[in-house]
């Protein structure tokens, strides 16, 4: 198969070098690759005797109609001249695209892939119990439990809970505290009671439990000063329960438990923050005979760290304990997100099972860093002049100065009482200049950095000040 590789002089030497070892023609079509031009590439192909052409995927023209002249089809490659070398390996199990840049097509072909393994993977395994539909333990994926804090107070208990849903809870767990009354259980099981998704209740109340049955699925928690005053009425409404120990041990308890009828139990022999047991508290997890529940978000909350690499490494321990449901909780800023990350973490752990690591899976959680740097060519240049300090006194522009602000996922831009809304920095920008609301370019790309901080806080889930560090 002979290849066609078109490229820019800063990248030449890149692309010979993984061109390397194929039968290929590497050809420098001008300084940068990305300008290649429909009419340049005809006439390198009517050169040669090509199967293929792989261009830059940085390349904006459209080449179809050289396609169909020369019945040779053209491919777009990765936008960085330093992953052809990982592309051109996969050409004969693979087919490229002719419209997505190559790293593009193929990290969504792996996502892809691993997300229909996951399917599969959940529809064949077995269960422990089920639990309005979804499987419990028996090899299934872990499922991720997410809590909502004093569930009576939540104002929009409602948009919460499904925004948990959809951001990958696969159970929500409706907490109370002491001041809540049966009736406070009522009305919040009320609110969501037609949501056909899993549902907990988080209290050791025996009246706050009671209050709950008539919709909860699953009950956090019981132990022997509870068991005995509830424990009947659980079984009766067919609820599931997760059993932790308390002054008896956590056998002891299960045993409670199904003397009373609970037939549907998870073991939760409670995981302990850092600095207070954690490594200690592991050992409690091992031959309990009932799915087990592995309680990471308390552990993160009590931890100073992103959350991120926090929530992925305690999925790997609770799946080397062998855990069902795993806990995780939004209950503070710096947590806001744990719940998808611990949904993607759950996703890598089950896709782990046939390889010895938790990498290259099709699906990540690499958030700020990347998987591998890539060595770009040096930027090339003859003269070098140096920055000089912009001055402290700035000219205002005479169209006005703006307020910039984040609502929601959207960046807002106000003057003069107008705004200007969009997801994207670069649009809200487009949107003023051609609108003619700014008449200095030194304002204009002061606008540029501040609506790109605030579509980063966004992306984040960071705080956004105007004029301040990100």
């Amino acid at each position: 198969m002979r290849i066609l590789l078109p490229t820019g002089a800063a990248t030449e030497l890149m692309v010979k070098q993984a061109a390397a070892g194929f039968d290929a023609d590497v050809v420098v079509t001008g300084e940068i690759a990305s300008f290649l031009t429909p009419h340049a590439l005809r006439i390198l192909i009517k050169k040669g005797k090509y199967d293929m052409v792989i261009i830059s995927g940085m390349c904006t023209a459209s080449f179809e109609q050289v396609e169909r002249e020369s019945g040779v089809p053209v491919y777009r490659g990765p936008h960085h001249a330093a992953d052809l070398a990982l592309i051109l390996p996969l050409l004969d199990t693979i087919t490229l695209s002719r419209t997505v840049p190559a790293d593009e097509f193929l990290a969504v072909k792996k996502t892809g892939d691993a997300m229909r393994k996951l399917e599969q993977m959940e529809q064949e395994a077995g269960a422990d119990f089920i639990i309005r539909g979804m499987k419990i333990g028996g090899g299934s994926r872990m499922k991720v439990l997410a809590e909502i804090m004093d569930a009576h107070r939540c104002e929009a208990l409602r948009e919460v809970v499904e925004r948990f849903f959809l951001a990958g809870a696969d159970i929500v767990d409706l907490g109370f505290g002491f001041d809540a009354t049966p009736r406070d259980v009522a009305r919040a099981f009320s609110l969501v009671a037609d949501i056909d998704r899993p549902l907990a209740v988080d209290t050791q109340d025996p009246a706050l439990i009671r209050a709950a049955l008539v919709r909860a699925d699953l009950v956090l928690s019981l132990q022997e000063k509870n068991i005995p005053l509830i424990g009947s009425e659980v079984a009766k409404a067919g609820v599931a329960a997760v059993i932790v120990p308390g002054d008896s041990t956590l056998k002891k308890n299960i045993a409670m438990a199904k003397g009373t009828g609970i037939a549907c139990i998870i073991a939760d022999p409670l995981l302990q923050p850092v600095g207070s047991g954690l490594v200690a508290s592991l050992k409690n997890f091992k031959n309990i005979g009932h799915p087990l529940f592995f309680g990471a978000g308390n552990v993160v909350e009590l931890l100073d760290a992103d959350s991120v690499g926090a929530n992925a490494l305690l999925a790997g321990m609770a799946k080397e304990v062998g855990a069902s449901v795993i806990f995780s909780s939004e209950r503070s800023d710096k947590t806001q997100g744990s719940i998808r990350e611990m949904q993607r973490a759950t996703e890598m752990m089950l896709l782990t099972c046939d390889r010895p690591y938790p990498k290259d899976l099709g699906i990540d959680l690499l958030v700020l860093k990347e998987k591998r740097r890539r060595r770009e060519p040096p930027v090339e240049y003859e003269t070098i002049m140096t920055a000089k300090k912009m001055p402290d006194e700035i000219t205002c522009d005479p169209k006005g100065n703006f307020r910039i602000g984040i609502e929601g996922d959207q960046i807002v831009a106000v003057i003069h009482g107008k705004a200007v809304q969009g997801r994207r920095w670069q649009d809200v920008l487009y949107t003023i200049l051609s609108h003619g609301d700014v008449t200095l370019p030194d304002h204009a790309g002061y606008l540029g950095r501040e609506l790109y901080k605030a579509e980063l806080a966004i992306r984040y889930g960071r705080s956004f000040e105007q004029d301040g560090e990100f």
